[in-house]
């Protein structure tokens, strides 16, 4: 009488048994992929900021992920984000020249192609000016993007919309490159910057034509090739923003890059590393940003 309740009961419990194991197996697992990027980030001789997560399923890693660690050019990613929302306000257009002057200019040891190529200023579209900024990592058109949408105050706001709260935008580029100091301000944890990529890839705070755009510019990115991509298999499609400031005194305060990974099997992992007032070459830094996504691309490829 009691023995169909009996199995049911003993089948459960086996269901229950083999569960936790599996949990307790990934969770091992997990430990022992923040372990190799632990090692791995020893060799910066600095501080190392790494979150990952696989966002089909929401299992993730991280080291030091809740500290701040200045972002340089990885603030250029929400600044375009935040014009692209205003393009899709109807605000502003792709398609609408922008007057780039000479004051525009951020200081000639600053990064900046469109100075480099246009010295005495150009008229540009705003599609273009948007491919400098993000692809090329341009100083000088992430100030006009950032004053042709309002300031770092709507910037902020818009990333609040995101529920991302705890990366700031504080400053220009220009402000950044007359003091070293200033880049600390402009700071981002990097589970704060993981959460970013993951609306990003979810395309949230963005029409479909313009999630498609900023794809494609992450995708196209010149700049910290051997960062995140360094590593991974030709063809590995990284849609990803880096961010790089100077060498003073031995010291370089910020190597960083933060993008989306596809995987072979079509996953994503939105990948965060950051490498802080590190003694390492630029060599080894990027090596070890590359390395450690290599490990997360084992992981979970």
């Amino acid at each position: 009488m009691f023995r169909p309740y009996l199995l049911i009961v003993m089948a459960l419990f086996r269901a229950f048994s083999t569960s936790a194991q599996v949990k307790k197996q990934m969770t091992k697992s997990v430990d022992q992929l923040r372990s190799q990027i632990e090692q791995i980030a020893r060799d910066a001789q600095g501080r190392v900021g790494v979150a990952a997560t696989l966002l089909e399923t929401g299992e993730s890693v991280g080291f030091h992920e809740m500290e701040q660690f200045p972002m340089q050019s990885v603030y250029k990613l929400p600044i375009g984000m935040a014009v692209l929302h205003q393009i899709d306000q109807k605000k502003l257009a792709l398609t609408q020249v922008v007057h780039v002057t000479q004051s525009d200019y951020i200081a000639d040891r600053q990064h900046s192609p469109i100075r480099d190529k246009f010295p005495q200023g150009v008229d540009i579209p705003l599609s273009e000016l948007l491919r400098y900024a993000i692809s090329e990592s341009d100083g000088s058109a992430s100030d006009v993007l950032l004053r042709m949408v309002g300031g770092s105050q709507v910037v902020m706001s818009y990333l609040k919309t995101l529920n991302v709260t705890e990366m700031m935008v504080l400053n220009t580029e220009l402000e950044i490159g007359s003091d070293n100091a200033v880049q600390y301000r402009n700071w981002a944890k990097p589970a704060q910057a993981a959460s970013l990529l993951r609306a990003v890839q979810e395309g949230r705070g963005l029409s479909k034509t313009s999630h498609a755009f900023l794809l494609h510019l992450l995708t196209d990115t010149q700049t910290g090739l051997q960062r995140l991509k360094g590593l991974l298999p030709s063809g590995t499609t990284v849609a990803h923003k880096t961010g790089t400031s100077w060498t003073i005194d031995g010291i370089t305060a910020a190597t960083n890059d933060v993008g989306i990974i596809t995987l072979p099997n079509g996953r994503h992992i939105a990948l965060a590393v950051f490498v802080s007032d590190a003694k390492a070459d630029a060599k080894t830094r990027e090596a070890v940003i590359a390395r450690i996504a290599k490990v997360a691309w084992d992981y979970w490829q």
